[in-house]
């Protein structure tokens, strides 16, 4: 008797409708940034890496940037250091930055490794002081709006260049580089910067052909209120309007300004995902219905096919 063979037209119809996608972006550089939220539950962490993962394998040139701010305050209030965040960005102050450097470069960044070695996936991991990666300055105090006197960071940086031969030599070696945000101004001193921008400032200098940021938001939403209320697509115009109108709020802010960032440093497209949805990556990447929030300099640049579901 012959056994039963059960039908696997539907996995070889998405094979092939992949395809196309799978021989357009190999070769190519993907920027992945997860924030920390994430790794706080296995089970989404297993599933975020198994998509990059796949990724990889399929010859995706891959740069994983990670956060990790849901730990760093947990360790820093354990310690009696109260969290203070100012228009999505977060103060770090002398007390802090040991913590911030245990729990970017340590804790999270390990976990990531350790996944990734279960996956089979050669990767490698760094932080921005790595090589002069990332080259950052102390940021002097700064008038916020909404803040009645100057608001001072502390121990965050901002970005004054990226070196990116230390990646490049990796990639071309086969690894994935895991990015921890954190860095270092020229006299030593270690400087915690937003992971959104250090993304952002990576694929802009790797000439990235996508940015990635997967977020607990289904992605950027038209309603804060709402989350059904996904925006499909849009560009600079629309989220500037967006940010005007107050409805780019909170943590999303900092997420605007890489997004913006990024495109204008020549990034093609930047992608707001959640991690929560299933395989939202690989949707995303290898659908034209995609799952979360597509940017690009101009709406106009999209085909009609794209402008009517596409990601």
């Amino acid at each position: 008797m012959i056994p039963h063979r059960s039908d696997h037209s539907a996995t070889i119809s998405a094979l092939r409708n992949a395809s196309p996608y799978i021989r357009l972006y190999k070769g190519k550089i993907f920027v992945v940034k997860a924030g920390g939220a994430v790794f706080g539950d296995p089970a989404l962490t297993r599933a975020l890496m198994e998509q990059i993962s796949i990724l990889h394998h399929l010859g995706v040139r891959v740069v994983m940037v990670h956060g990790g701010g849901p730990q760093l305050t947990q360790v820093t209030e354990a310690l009696g250091v109260p969290t203070r965040m100012v228009q999505g960005r977060r103060v770090t102050d002398e007390r802090s930055i040991d913590a911030t450097s245990m729990v970017l470069n340590g804790l999270i960044n390990t976990r990531i490794l350790a996944i990734c070695r279960e996956l089979n996936i050669d990767a490698v991991g760094l932080s921005g002081v790595d090589a002069g990666l990332v080259r950052a300055h102390r940021r002097a105090p700064v008038r916020m709006a909404g803040e009645a006197e100057l608001v001072d960071f502390g121990f965050v940086g901002d970005i004054d260049t990226i070196g990116i031969n230390v990646i490049s030599k990796h990639l071309e070696s086969g690894l994935m580089p895991v990015i921890s945000p954190l860095s270092a101004d020229d006299s030593g001193t270690l400087l915690n910067i937003n992971a959104d921008t250090v993304a952002a400032a990576l694929g802009a200098a790797l000439g990235a052909e996508k940015l990635i940021l997967c977020t607990a938001a289904p992605g950027i939403l038209e309603r804060v209120e709402d989350p059904t209320s996904i925006v499909s697509y849009t560009d600079l115009a629309g989220l500037k309007r967006m940010r005007d109108e107050g409805r780019i709020i909170d943590g999303m802010l900092p997420k605007a300004k890489a997004i913006e960032d990024a495109i204008r440093g020549g990034v093609r497209r930047v992608h707001v995902i959640s991690y929560r949805a299933d395989d939202s990556i690989l949707a995303e990447v290898f659908t034209n219905e995609g799952t979360g929030t597509l940017i690009v300099a101009d709406v106009n640049a999209l085909s009609a096919a794209e402008q009517h579901g596409a990601a």
